[in-house]
């Protein structure tokens, strides 16, 4: 049976035995109950130092509970590969991606162009704005039926105090 150890770093280690992970420092854990009764006495910080820590996950910031915790952790420690590359006894071997890392991989090949939908106010402004000689004001409120103040906000930046908005410095500055 896969073993897990979980060092003072915390870092999760696995391996193909209880025997393999005796020599090692640290928490050792082979359920999902062990590694709850491990957790009890860890922080919610150190949760999620782990959580971020394990391979192709996605960062939290908290989780809504332990249970939570230990259950996602649980199941992403499941596909890591024992230490020393010895195959465990009992599991057949686990080739490819994880189950996170293959659902990275597929979020990464999804083309985004293919999400837009097409006759939209947001496309229309776009294509206004493409033009050679750019749009008016009251030229994108005559193609998108926006009021002058909702237009204005959707699109000027705000660069009162917003560092990103570079226009809006070199403007004070020359005024």
């Amino acid at each position: 049976m896969k073993t897990f150890t979980i060092d003072t770093d915390n870092n999760i280690t696995a391996h193909a035995s209880r025997e393999a992970a005796a020599n090692e420092a640290g928490e050792r854990f082979s359920t999902k109950e062990e590694l709850a009764n491990a957790a009890a006495s860890w922080s919610g910080a150190e949760l999620i130092e782990i959580w971020n820590s394990l391979p192709g996950v996605q960062p939290v910031r908290k989780f809504t509970s332990r249970k939570v915790a230990v259950r996602r952790i649980w199941a992403a420690i499941q596909g890591l590969s024992p230490a020393g590359g010895e195959p465990s006894k009992d599991e057949p071997p686990r080739t490819g991606a994880t189950r996170a890392h293959a659902k990275a991989a597929k979020v990464a090949k999804v083309d985004l162009s293919s999400k837009t939908r097409s006759g939209t106010k947001t496309e229309q402004v776009i294509a206004l704005l493409k033009a050679p000689s750019g749009a008016t004001l009251k030229q994108i409120m005559a193609a998108t039926s926006w009021q002058a103040h909702y237009a204005d906000a959707r699109i000027m930046p705000t660069c009162v105090g917003n560092p990103a908005c570079g226009a809006g410095i070199a403007a004070m500055e020359s005024a």
